[in-house]
């Protein structure tokens, strides 16, 4: 018999311990910047499949130069990049596409239920 004042915890997975990806369930994350103008505001929700396809012009969640980072991936003649769409900021080249951990399945206002845009 367990005493009701036992503490409960849950347990938290360190990403560097983390086995295939593949295998996880689609994760939701907030859009924080402007280098994804006008597509993607700044409080935006987005949903992130890692196990999704990718291909030229998706938008994906990467890690590259040690970060992670928002950004759509664009084949070039030479490989491809992770590519802004607000011209302010640098396109990233890269060799492949495994850099890319994730696509962007959706996206949504928080609070408004009926306000969403998909991207399969």
């Amino acid at each position: 018999m367990t005493e009701r004042n036992e503490r409960k915890t849950i347990p938290i997975q360190d990403i560097n311990e983390a086995s295939n990806c593949s295998s996880a369930e689609p994760y939701a994350l907030m859009v924080l910047g402007d280098s994804m103008l006008p597509e993607f505001e700044e409080g935006e929700i987005i949903v992130v499949e890692p196990s999704g396809l990718v291909r030229d012009g998706s938008y994906v969640v990467a890690f590259v130069n040690e970060e992670w980072i928002f950004r759509q991936i664009v084949k070039r003649d030479d490989g491809w990049m992770l590519k802004p769409l607000n011209p302010i900021y640098e396109n990233i080249p890269v060799a492949d596409i495994d850099v890319a951990k994730g696509v962007v399945i959706m996206k949504k206002l928080p609070g408004k239920r009926s306000v969403q845009k998909s991207y399969i």
